[in-house]
């Protein structure tokens, strides 16, 4: 089948169940056929005020494996490794209920609150200066979300001034006498968090946030014109989903650089419906990538409007502070989900895995040490050496039906070319359970050298776990033969492999 999104085809040929003897797949890539720039902030992150995530897992005072400000060592290089170019806070639900001065000026001094969301009490030890701090050390960008669920227009353009003006008004003054002389120049913020939701604190209906939202937006690039601006989009598939979408962007169209989704998955049981689930995400995009350009057209807006895909991952099996303890088929459908944000590069410009420490998280952080769970390779594999321009290419493959998807292909792929590197990267999920799958890659454009390096992510049991007692799911470094026009690639079942080759 053709599938078009937004004027450019991805061509998907789907074929039947494997034979007894197994079935090749095809790949066919041509680096002049590009979808878009893939932009660096989709490989994000995000940390909240739940669970572990802040307290215990970024910052821990009087641990010997802290810093002299209280911020884990071990957790800020975890994160380097990474190599997150963003990175939201302070929520998420929290954000609906927090109030950004309770975060500043001298700790002994702020008040402890009961916090709503996740049903704690806040010390607010952690604040905007702590946050921009920590967001320094790792070498991220920050992106704060402000409050419009319980907050108020005058308090979000008040942070931006505390943020991001020169001495000589209140608040910026205020964030001087802190310590702080130079402004943040925070770039990036968010118009409130899953308003939609009934869960949330100040839940509005669509035009009740779109009308809220527009003037503290105006507010705030009144404060500074520089900043890029994120709407609260849909946070769930419910029926009136594309609804909220549309209205949000019909309203705040010339205010906003950003409309958000987000999406969480969980397994039930069924692997293969479980590995079906990034499917939803394309869905999802190519929706909203329709309804941006609709408003778009209709207005004449000349600038653009961006998907930020602000919350994903996999959410199943979590104990009370929110852990989930990753297994390895969590890492595939990881890798499905940034496949999809690679594939739609011309809308997505931004991703946001939640969370980063403890809470849903890649990195799981205990007094005593951390360790890396199986998530956290997919996403430091992508974030290393997916770059450049995605490529719009094609593929053949055996599909599979699993409750409500039909015909889904096993092979995932996505692909980009980084031209100043003259570097071609494929990333595949096989999602068979049982069969590797003998693919031929066909390279149609220039001459491949000889060797390509292959990052592989296997393991033979779909549960196996990292913890403190051994990491047995880590990436397997090593090389495969190419021709000049390409070369035969076996991925292996239930597995993520991502190829890099060198283009003449």
């Amino acid at each position: 089948m053709i599938m078009r999104v937004l004027g450019v085809s991805l061509m998907l040929l789907a074929v039947g169940a494997f034979s007894a003897a197994g079935q090749d797949a095809t790949i066919k890539i041509d680096i002049e056929r590009t979808i878009g720039a893939i932009d660096p902030m989709i490989y994000g992150g995000f940390i909240e005020h739940m669970g572990r995530c802040i307290y215990g897992g970024i910052y821990d005072p009087g641990n010997p494996l802290s810093d002299e400000d209280g911020f884990r060592k071990d957790t800020l290089q975890a994160v380097r490794d990474l190599q997150m170019p963003i990175i939201r806070w302070p929520g998420g639900n929290f954000s609906s209920g927090y109030h950004w001065m309770d975060g500043i000026g001298p700790r002994e001094k702020r008040p402890a609150r009961v916090e709503l969301a996740w049903g704690s009490v806040e010390s607010n030890q952690i604040g905007t200066d702590e946050y921009l701090a920590w967001c320094r050390k790792v070498g991220t960008e920050p992106y704060i979300c402000v409050n419009l669920g319980t907050g108020s227009w005058e308090e979000a353009r008040a942070w931006v001034e505390y943020c991001n003006r020169p001495k000589g008004t209140y608040y910026a003054d205020l964030r001087v006498q802190n310590g702080h002389e130079e402004p943040y120049g925070v770039k990036y913020w968010g118009l409130g968090n899953e308003i939609d939701g009934p869960w949330q604190m100040g839940y509005k209906n669509a035009e009740d946030y779109s009308k809220f939202a527009l003037e503290a937006a105006k507010l705030m690039k009144w404060m500074d014109n520089k900043i890029q601006l994120i709407a609260s989009g849909s946070s769930h598939f419910g029926a009136d989903w594309m609804e909220w979408n549309r209205t949000v962007l019909e309203t705040l169209r010339d205010q906003i650089d950003f409309i958000s989704l987000h999406t969480y998955v969980g397994s039930r049981g069924n692997y293969l419906e479980f590995m079906a689930q990034p499917v939803n995400v394309d869905r999802r995009i190519e929706r909203t990538a329709a309804l941006i350009e609709e408003t778009r057209l209709r207005h004449n807006i000349q600038k653009p409007i961006y998907i930020a895909f602000d919350e994903y991952n996999v959410w199943h099996r979590a104990n009370a502070q929110f852990e989930v303890p990753y297994v390895f088929e969590d890492a595939l459908v990881v890798a499905g989900f940034l496949n999809s944000f690679v594939r739609h590069a011309d809308s997505v410009k931004m991703a946001n895995m939640a969370q980063v420490v403890n809470v849903l998280a890649p990195i799981h952080v205990e007094e005593r040490g951390l360790y890396l769970h199986t998530i956290y390779f997919a996403l430091q594999l992508f974030a290393r050496h997916c770059h450049g321009n995605a490529l719009d290419i094609f593929v053949k493959s055996p599909t599979f039906d699993a409750a409500g998807f039909k015909g889904v292909p096993y092979l995932d792929v996505s692909a980009a070319y980084d031209p100043a590197k003259k570097q071609l990267v494929i990333a595949a999920v096989n999602r068979h359970p049982e069969q590797a799958l003998s693919t031929r890659i066909v390279n149609q454009t220039g001459a491949l050298k000889d060797q390509a390096k292959v990052y592989e992510l296997f393991h033979e049991d779909l549960k196996a776990a990292n913890s403190f007692d051994g990491a047995p799911v880590q990436p397997v470094e090593k090389t495969t033969s190419c021709q000049a026009d390409g070369l035969t690639y076996t991925f292996p079942p239930h597995s993520f492999s991502l190829i890099v080759a060198e283009v003449e």
